[in-house]
């Protein structure tokens, strides 16, 4: 018998619908659960064919414990090592290079320096930067964000340059990057699972947070066909399963601006009961798949394109 698991924390209406759709549909020699911990020991196996992943962002014993699970076989929903390894701004960097559109952004060292450090540690530093040259690439309005956060935490809006010395400094260690901000038509939140399948939804953040989802937009065919394919390109380069990923449409364009949400929101009191429904589904149908796939004390982590990519250069070069 074949256990998929879902580890999880303070979210409470999709880790109980995915296992009861799961069980619900009670595929041959598999069935789902909540995921439970008694004890970690180096190479043991979990128990578990498949492990969706809501919660090791916040918690690193659990991205361990992951990290162990995925050793001796499990399929880890998201990648655990390459979830630990990436960050927003290689995100863009990325997408760039994939033919994906993204806002002008630039990476900047934290105000304060980091626990541990010196000015000496920091001697291949110019300082002061060249503040000016930065500011002519991304240009104002601009938004202030962390390179590697979640949500809206931390996130500000900047009119000019003076307002941003005035909020940099009340950053404190965080590594920040200034982006350009895209004065947008229309937008949409992507659901994309395994890399495969995609449910966009438009999604307005200027409105309240519980009323973003109730956003219609007259968009034409051509763009959401290209924020299918944006979705579907990035998704399968970075070898995310279940992710999200937002647009911001200016004109005709749009802009990814942030795709690096393997923990994406899926409560019914937020994202509505029609997504709901889809994003169940869809999960639900695809740990099964895993977990028929699923080889005992194998490597059945998902690896996106980039890393595939290297990988057959160095083999090439060998």
């Amino acid at each position: 018998m074949k256990k998929i698991g879902i580890l999880f924390g303070q979210e409470n209406t999709f880790p109980q619908a995915f296992v009861d759709r799961i069980n619900r549909k009670n595929p041959p020699g598999i069935f789902a659960e909540f995921v439970t911990i008694g004890k970690v020991l180096q190479g043991e196996s979990s128990g578990y064919a498949v492990i969706v992943d809501r919660i090791s962002q916040d918690v690193p014993f659990y991205r361990a414990y992951l990290k162990n699970a995925a050793a001796s076989g499990t399929a880890v929903i998201n990648n655990p090592f390459w979830w630990s390894a990436d960050d927003k701004f290689f995100n863009n960097a990325l997408a760039e290079k994939i033919g994906v559109r993204v806002p002008r952004t630039a990476l900047l060292p934290s105000f304060q320096l980091p626990n541990n450090t010196t000015n000496q540690s920091f001697r291949n530093l110019i300082y002061p930067l060249h503040w000016q040259e930065i500011f002519d690439y991304v240009g104002f309005p601009a938004y202030l964000k962390p390179f590697d956060g979640g949500g809206w935490r931390d996130v500000y809006r900047l009119s000019d340059k003076e307002e941003f010395y005035n909020i940099h400094q009340k950053t404190g260690q965080l590594v920040m990057m200034l982006q350009e901000e895209i004065d947008f038509t229309s937008y949409y939140r992507c659901y994309c699972i395994g890399g495969k399948h995609v449910h966009i939804m438009p999604y307005n953040p200027r409105h309240p947070h519980h009323e973003r989802y109730q956003a219609t937009f007259d968009t034409p065919p051509a763009v959401l066909e290209e924020i299918t394919r944006a979705t579907l390109a990035l998704n399968q380069h970075l070898g995310y399963d279940f992710n999200t990923v937002e647009f911001a449409v200016r004109g005709d364009v749009p802009y990814a601006i942030d795709f690096c949400n393997p923990a994406p929101d899926a409560d019914i009191h937020s994202i509505g009961k029609d997504n709901f429904e889809w994003i169940v589904e869809t999960s639900a149908q695809y740990a099964i798949e895993r977990a028929m796939a699923q080889e005992p004390e194998k490597d059945n982590l998902t690896w996106g394109k980039f890393i595939h990519r290297d990988i057959q250069k160095k083999i090439t070069a060998d």
